[in-house]
Parts: C-alpha cells; structure tokens; sequence
C-alpha cells in the first residue's frame, strides 16, 4: 500500500465553487471557469500515490498550483473535492482531533521563509512543536538535541535565529520538523530563498538524511533541475492541473505532451541521465571457454580492437586487445592469461554523464558500467555525446 494516496482531489477559491467544480470535471481549462464563474481553480483532479519512503516532488511555474496541493494534504486548505489517504486512513474525512494528531504526529512541514521565532535560541525553536503537543520538558529536550546534532548544528543550541546564517536557519527549520518524528516530510520551497551554493549544499543535506532516516518526503519546487537532483518521481503542473508524473528520466525521455517538452527542453542531460541510460550492450569473451584464437577472430568480424572478458556470471575479468591477441596466437597460447588486462575504468548504472566525461576522457578503453561487479553495459564516447545531442545543439 502507498504511503500517500491522492484520489481527485481540487480546490476552488470564489462563492461559486459548486459551478466551477462542474466545469472543471467536464473539462474546462482554469482562465475559462474564471471568466464564466469568477472562481479559480487552485487544483484540478490531481491524483497521485507517493511510496513509503520516497522523495516525490510537486513542481510546476508560480500560479501552477503546487504550493495550494501540499497544503491540502495536511487540510491547512480544505479540498472542495476529492479524497486524501495515508496509510489507508481518509485525511480528508477527519474530524477535527484526529486530523490535529495527524498534524502533530504524522506529518511535519518546512516552509521557506524559516519560521523561526527570532525571540527564542535554536533549541527552543527546535523544541517547539513538542512542547505545544505539552511532551514533558527533559524529554522534548533530549529529542530536540538529536534533531540538532543530526543536523549538525548541536554547537549552535544556545545561540539566536539571528546569529546564523540563512542556511543554517533552514536547517534548523529542518531539525524543528524532524524533532517530531513524522512519518511524512512536506517541504514547500523549503530551499528557494538561498544563495545556489547554500541550496545545493541544502539538497545533498536532504539526501544523506534520507539515505539514514528513510522518510516519505514531499517536496514543492518550481526547479527542474532541484526537482531532476532529489526527486524519485516528480509530477509537473500547470494550471492546478498535473500535467505528467513519472522518473526525472521518464520525464525528459518521454514527455508527455508540448508543454512538458517545452518546459524541460532547457536541462543539462549531463546532470540528470546516467550511465543505464546510454550504455550499449558490450561483445564478449568468456574466460575458461574462450581463447586467443577465437578472440581474434571475433575482433576481426566485428572491426574491435578489443574486446571485455567476463565468467558465465558476467563478473568483469579485464578485456584483451587485438595486438596482444594477435602475438598469443603467434605463440600458440591458449588462453588469456599472459595478455589479460585489468586496467578498465568501470562506472555503476547509476553515474551521471556529467561524472563519466572525465573517465572516458582520459580511457584507452570503452567504459564498462557494472553492478556488483557484473557486466550490465559499455559506454563509447560516442554515446555520451549523442545522449547530449538529442536535448540541444552542444559544441563539444
């Protein structure tokens, strides 16, 4: 069962809400129900379903409707439709007890202008959400402290929101969300108002906590390319409509209509496709079955000047090139042993392009891209560089 599940759901602001409802479920675009009702769509029949622990990014343009859909999902805006689940339990049907326990308990939030509380140190800031919940002093003190020291900023406890530079508050902000120990992790923006090396620094933050903590993470953004480095699934909106949801890579391989395509035709592929994504299916050579004489043969069919020797489990030996091959069957060796080499940069599927410039620049070799160390693939530099062509017109 998905962590989050989200059936329909939309949000009209204006009196004829009823109206505009119907018109959007009969299909109507957003500048249409407001000329006709005076109402506006916020969101329009957003559906989706988010894993236990994944990073599922909403993104979309200012006035896409993003920021309105997070905050239906804890009902800090009230959906005119739909309905909202977590762990099968209907949010959007609680009374009023239940969905404060949910608040507290099961879902925290990171806003991006900080929220902290200028008047109070880091740690009572940190504190802060546990005391409201009235958890005892020594307690919410003690987790508050595991917050901050997961974040780095133990040292700083005493110190005020003032004295800390805007990254640091965001990490505070961070640490005050994750005192809670919330199952579900919204962050609207929660990066946007930092200098770009701050909010890079931010992103890698997010991602080793995730890698130790494994929250269900729902991150609003209108960066692609933030949305591209953190995002496990990302759904594109427009309009209050989500116009696609799948992979960062499914989303620029595969866009699903004109403007998904004109919206993502800008990124660096560099930093966003990975080895699994161009990598080419290798010619082999099975040690302990075949030889020199046989490798020769098969270089000069195929025009290779070398070629990778694997086990019948595909674990990487090394690779044999053609002249070495040639002086083994000159010598009437039969196998690889005197003229195996080792020396072949390898990469994991998951290397970005951007990371595999400088291997395959400096390679004598094809890159061959392994997992657990088997053979899954090579990478020639002309795959690199026709991955990069397909998204724009790159001087290389």
């Amino acid at each position: 069962m998905p962590k989050v599940t989200v059936e329909n759901l939309s949000k009209v602001f204006g009196k004829k809400e009823e109206q505009a409802l119907k018109l959007a479920n009969e299909g109507k675009k957003k500048s249409e129900i407001l000329e006709r009702t005076g109402a506006t769509v916020g969101v329009n029949n957003a559906s989706f379903s988010v894993e236990q622990g994944e990073i599922f990014v909403i993104m979309g343009l200012s006035g896409s409707g993003k920021s309105t859909l997070v905050r239906l999902l804890n009902r800090l805006i009230e959906p005119s439709q739909g309905n909202i689940f977590i762990d099968g339990k209907n949010v959007s049907k609680m009374g009023k007890e239940d969905l404060r326990n949910v608040r507290r308990k099961e879902m925290s939030m990171v806003f991006q202008n900080f929220g902290l509380f200028p008047q109070k140190t880091i740690l009572e800031n940190t504190e802060y959400g546990l005391e409201i919940q009235g958890m005892a002093k020594a307690e919410r003190r003690e987790r508050a402290e595991k917050a901050l020291d997961n974040a780095g900023l133990l040292a700083y406890k005493d110190q005020y929101p003032s004295q800390l530079s805007g990254g640091m508050q965001q990490r505070v902000g961070l640490a005050r969300a994750l005192a809670n120990d919330p199952e579900i992790l919204l962050m609207d923006e929660a990066f946007s108002a930092l200098d770009p090396l701050i909010r890079r620094e931010m992103q890698d933050e997010l991602l080793d906590m995730q890698e130790k903590m494994n929250k269900t993470i729902i991150f609003i953004t209108h960066d692609l390319n933030e949305a591209l480095r953190i995002g496990n699934h990302i759904a594109l909106m427009k309009d209050g409509e989500i116009m696609q949801i799948g992979t960062g890579e499914e989303i620029l391989t595969n866009p699903a209509n004109d403007y998904v395509e004109k919206f993502v035709e800008d990124v660096d592929r560099s930093r966003v496709l990975t080895a699994e994504n161009i990598m080419d299916r290798p010619t082999t050579l099975k040690i302990g079955k075949d030889g020199p004489n046989v490798a020769l043969r098969r270089m000069e069919q195929e025009g290779l000047s070398n070629m990778l020797v694997i086990d019948d489990s595909r674990k990487l030996y090394g690779y044999v090139t053609d002249s070495d091959t040639a002086r083994a069957v000159k010598n009437h060796e039969k196998n690889f042993d005197n003229i195996l080499r080792t020396d072949i940069p390898t990469v994991q599927k998951d290397t970005l392009i951007n990371d595999i410039f400088e291997v395959i620049h400096d390679a004598s070799t094809p890159v061959a891209v392994v997992e657990d160390g088997k053979l899954v693939g090579i990478i020639v530099r002309s795959l690199v560089l026709g991955a990069l062509a397909k998204d724009s017109e790159v001087s290389l």
